[in-house]
């Protein structure tokens, strides 16, 4: 009886949930093997792997947007506080409370870094008011922002330009943000800024996280729950707690080995903890 309510439970808490999907590009290539994850409701779920291991290809399959690169999921099932989202489009899944935050930063480059966190807001309807509220609270988190709210976006910083594309997702009140790469090409000190405004911005307004990294290390400290990707494949998950002590992860994914990084494919104790899906 407590095993069946814990279940119960558990199964509430489930916001988000993939499960063995494939997915196929050019109806030829495929790139994710029986992916299965889920995404706690006020978590933050950290998808880990190097480049190439599907990553951003899952993130596209949860939020739709493989279609515009002729990509299709075409097995597996991927459903939103238990309701199947196949057959959404991406404002669709905007609208449900679901929205990601692209690899590399995407700003409209023309346009001030106000007028770029307006374009978040651009769905609502609940007043103007109301989003100006929202706005400052942008500006709140992002301090930098505000001092450069009528600079060009193109002409601001790598980091700028990140908070500026996830702060244009908050104004979207979503969620879940789906959030690709945050570190990518930015200095130590700014990844650490950034997750940091992340870990605040879960616990202080309950936005959920999916978020893809290769930065292990940085991930694994904020993160509650990570999933490693190989090649397409999930080859370990756990709580990220966890994950930092566990010594494949610490060899292959932490630090170097005396042999180099290896893939856990070349390791026997992988082989026995392997979770694949047929």
């Amino acid at each position: 009886m407590e095993a069946a309510v814990k279940h119960e439970e558990e199964a509430a808490k489930t916001l988000l949930e993939v499960n063995n999907i494939e997915v196929i590009y050019n109806h030829v290539i495929l790139v994710l093997k029986g992916v299965s994850l889920k995404v706690a409701e006020g978590g933050i779920t950290a998808l880990l792997g190097g480049n190439g291991a599907g990553k951003t290809t899952t993130l596209k399959a949860v939020s739709n947007l493989l279609h515009s690169e002729r990509g299709e999921v075409t097995k597996g099932s991927i459903s939103y506080r238990g309701d199947g989202v196949a057959g959404l489009d991406p404002a669709d899944m905007v609208k449900r409370g679901v929205i990601q935050v692209m690899e590399g930063r995407h700003c409209f480059e023309h346009l001030t870094i106000e007028e770029n966190l307006m374009t978040g807001a651009y769905t609502r309807g609940d007043g103007r008011g109301a989003v100006s509220a929202d706005l400052e609270k942008v500006y709140s988190y992002f301090p930098r922002l505000k001092e450069r709210r009528t600079s060009q976006a193109g002409y601001t910083s790598g980091g700028e330009q990140q908070m500026c594309a996830i702060g244009r997702a908050l104004m979207s009140r979503p969620e879940t943000i789906l959030l690709d790469e945050p570190s990518m090409g930015l200095a130590p000190q700014l990844v650490e800024e950034i997750f940091g405004i992340v870990k605040d911005l879960n616990q202080k307004e309950g936005v959920s996280f999916l978020l893809a990294e290769q930065n292990t290390n940085v991930a694994l400290r904020f993160a509650h729950y990570g999933y490693i990707l190989e090649s397409g494949r999930v080859v370990m998950d756990g709580p990220a707690a966890d994950l930092r002590e566990n010594p494949d992860v610490k060899e292959f994914y932490l630090g170097v080995s005396e042999e180099g990084r290896k893939s856990f494919r070349d390791v026997r104790s992988y082989r026995r903890r392997k979770r694949w899906l047929s």
